[in-house]
């Protein structure tokens, strides 16, 4: 019974130390979950207080946006306020232009057009927003709203319809049926919209149309005044060519002093008249930019020098010495126009010449090679004349000027040379220029960059060469002295130069010894005749060139102990061929055959030619030109009877006139070249007045094989007949 109590009290005691561990158990689980309670009270509230600081925030951003949001809409109430405000100025400006605006949609649909565009269409149909393009083109070519110059209107409306295809639309000019003219212009917008604009092109027409009448007149205008300049050319020289050709033919008569004097004055006042005819003719052409130039192959330094020979007696008048100075390093020939470098160093030396009444005129050629083939030539004409003051040097080249006063006018002139010289440079591609001093000279120049033309083999190739070592100059001009000094030694000859026949002979004197002696004709105190004969006393037996500028003085005065003569200037050619004689003197000359006696020459027919020519002046005057001709000569009045007396004379060579009534010279040889027989060929020299530019091509074209400009030259008309003689005809020219 113990053992049972004690069991039970053992198992209280363990029951209640189970309880208490399971009580400390619950105690500690309890904790644990107080504690996590409380961690998670602590997050709660944490949370709490965020959330309600979020929820702070979010009604103070509430708050914000609200007030944002009215200021949003007020901007843009306001904004949208002005933009249609500025649609509304836009509109009310494009309403205000009197020219048409629309504008299309992407799928071409009207969007807007202004009232101007819209009237095209009143009284027709209403269009509106929404019209499609398609149909604006259907009405206007059905409804004939606008002049379609005869096209049918479904044809213009597939080609207006192709037009706006195009990314880039080219304009188009229509016109309405109130016969306004509108220029349709249609562009692409970014945003693929098509824009519209016809502007009112009606007053552009107009002047366009005044414009084009009035360039018409004076296009009109300028034609009558080149055939009028044309005719009157014709009318002025025909009389003129009786008058220059009688003054010839009277100088050719046994005449007195007096008479001769008339008869000179009368040509050489007709050549005058002549010259300024050529001078406005050439300024007409160039003002009318109708000049054109023939380039050729010409020597220009023999050019250079045949026309110091033409101005040799008006220079001799005056006391002008005339020198040419070529650089013997630079070719001769060139391609240019001659006729218009002739004419442009022409004038320069004939003024210089002119406005210089003692002294020298020297020409002075220059130049280096800038390419191949290609010369940079700078011509220049020195004077020591009257000057220019320097407020009229820019004015020199202008039209109608010289370079004295009105109150003063010695030396005569149209003023035309020089404008028309710059103008003929100019039109070359090069330049002109002028220095001058008054009272000290002038000097003017131009440049030019002209090819090349020599030929093959050089002309002046040294075969054989010069054999002469020394030369003796003896000319009272210095710049002549030193262009012979230039040329000679050249040549490889050592060079003695003096100023006069006294000084010369004392060099003589003084033992020094020449292989040749160059000496002036013209020199003061002793001149080139007399110093040639005090030479042949001293008993000097060297070769002595005379060169001289008065050629009928030095036939005068040629004698035996003259080994030559030069024309001055004196041609570089001419003084190398004329060393080469003297070193090398040519063998004697066989005698020639003896001419064809009487009898052969009388079996020989005359040379039979034809002068067409309608005025009885002018054949007066051929007829008494060719008097001592021996020729068979007949006149046709007019083209017509040219082409019947062609078939029934046969003539060797035809001289035609140009202007004749009933048939002119031009549609004579044309009708001659048509009717001839295959392999046979008349000669056709045109005489002509004519001097407008195409005239040459025109006369050339119609079959004509050379042509003569009035007034006609004897020796021009005999070098013609010359060179058409025919083998079966005596020589026309007597010899």
């Amino acid at each position: 019974m113990q053992s049972s109590i004690a069991e039970k009290l053992a198992q209280e005691r363990r029951a209640r130390l189970a309880a208490e561990r399971l009580l400390d158990q619950k105690k500690t689980e309890l904790f644990a979950a107080n504690q996590k309670l409380a961690m998670h009270a602590r997050m709660l509230t944490e949370q709490i207080v965020e959330q309600r600081q979020g929820l702070v925030r979010a009604m103070h951003e509430t708050e914000s946006l609200k007030g944002e949001n009215t200021r949003v809409k007020t901007d843009l109430e306001r904004a949208n306020s002005m933009a249609m405000i500025a649609q509304r100025r836009l509109w009310d400006a494009v309403e205000t232009i009197t020219q048409a605006f629309a504008v299309y949609d992407g799928d071409l649909r009207l969007v807007a057009a202004n009232r101007a565009y819209l009237t095209f269409f009143e009284g027709h149909v209403a269009i509106g927003p929404g019209t499609s393009y398609d149909d604006v083109l259907r009405l206007v070519a059905e409804r004939g709203l606008f002049n379609l110059a005869g096209r049918d209107p479904q044809d213009w409306y597939f080609e207006m319809s192709a037009r706006i295809r195009s990314r880039d639309i080219s304009p188009v000019d229509m016109q309405s049926h109130d016969g306004r003219w509108y220029r349709l212009n249609n562009r692409w917008g970014m945003q693929g919209d098509l824009v519209t604009y016809a502007q009112d092109i009606t007053d552009s027409i107009a002047r366009e149309d005044e414009l084009r009448e009035a360039r018409d007149k004076a296009e009109a205008a300028n034609r009558a005044k080149s055939a009028f300049l044309a005719n009157m050319s014709h009318e002025i020289r025909t009389p003129m060519n009786g008058v220059v050709g009688m003054a010839d033919l009277l100088a050719e008569t046994d005449l007195t002093e007096e008479q001769r004097l008339f008869a000179d004055t009368i040509r050489s006042s007709g050549e005058a008249l002549l010259t300024i005819i050529n001078d406005v003719l050439d300024y007409s052409k160039i003002e009318a930019e109708r000049m054109k130039l023939y380039p050729e192959p010409f020597d220009l330094e023999r050019c250079l020098h045949e026309i110091m020979v033409l101005l040799q007696p008006s220079a001799k008048d005056r006391d002008v010495k005339l020198l040419v100075d070529y650089d013997l390093f630079l070719p001769t020939r060139f391609e240019a126009d001659p006729g218009r470098m002739r004419q442009i160093m022409t004038n320069l030396l004939g003024n210089a010449v002119k406005f210089t009444q003692r002294g020298h005129v020297l020409a002075r050629v220059v130049g280096f090679e800038r390419e191949e083939s290609q010369y940079e030539l700078h011509i220049t004409i020195e004077d020591t004349g009257i000057g220019i003051a320097p407020e009229l040097l820019e004015h020199v080249f202008g039209e109608f000027n010289q370079v004295e006063a009105d109150s003063n006018r010695k030396f005569e002139g149209t003023g035309l040379g020089l404008a028309i010289t710059s103008q003929l440079v100019a039109l070359m591609g090069g330049e002109v220029w002028v220095d001058s001093a008054l009272g000290e000279g002038s000097c003017f120049g131009f440049k030019l960059t002209l090819p090349r033309s020599e030929p093959a083999t050089p002309i002046d190739t040294p075969t054989p060469p010069i054999t002469l070592s020394a030369a003796l100059v003896v000319d009272d001009l210095l710049v002549n002295r030193v262009i012979l000094e230039r040329q000679l030694q050249t040549y490889g000859l050592e060079v003695t130069l003096c100023r006069s026949g006294e000084e010369a002979l004392h060099v003589i004197e003084q033992g020094a010894t020449f292989d040749v002696v160059l000496s002036d004709h013209h020199m003061p105190d002793l001149d080139g005749v007399a110093f040639v004969q005090k030479l042949k006393e001293a008993g000097v037996s060297v070769p002595i060139l005379l060169l001289s500028s008065d050629p009928d003085a030095v036939l005068t005065a040629q004698s035996d102990d003259l080994a030559g003569y030069l024309q001055k200037p004196v041609l570089r050619s001419e003084l190398f061929r004329a060393l080469q004689d003297l070193s090398h003197p040519p063998p004697a000359r066989v005698p020639a055959a003896p001419p064809a006696g009487p009898r052969a020459l009388a079996e020989l027919r005359q040379m039979r030619v034809l002068a067409a020519e309608d005025n009885r002046t002018n054949q007066l005057v051929f007829r008494k030109m060719v008097k001592d001709f021996d020729i068979d000569l007949r006149f046709a009045n007019n083209g017509r009877e040219a082409v019947k007396m062609w078939q029934d004379f046969a003539p060797d060579l035809i001289f035609m006139d140009i202007s004749m009534p009933e048939m002119d010279g031009r549609e004579a040889a044309r009708e001659i070249r048509a009717r001839e027989v295959p392999g046979t060929h008349v000669p056709i020299c045109a005489l002509t007045a004519h001097a407008m530019d195409g005239d040459s091509e025109s006369i050339l074209a119609a079959g004509i094989d050379y042509y003569l400009t009035k007034p006609l030259k004897k020796i021009a008309i005999a070098e013609r007949i010359s060179s058409e003689c025919p083998d079966v005809a005596r020589p026309a020219i007597p010899g």
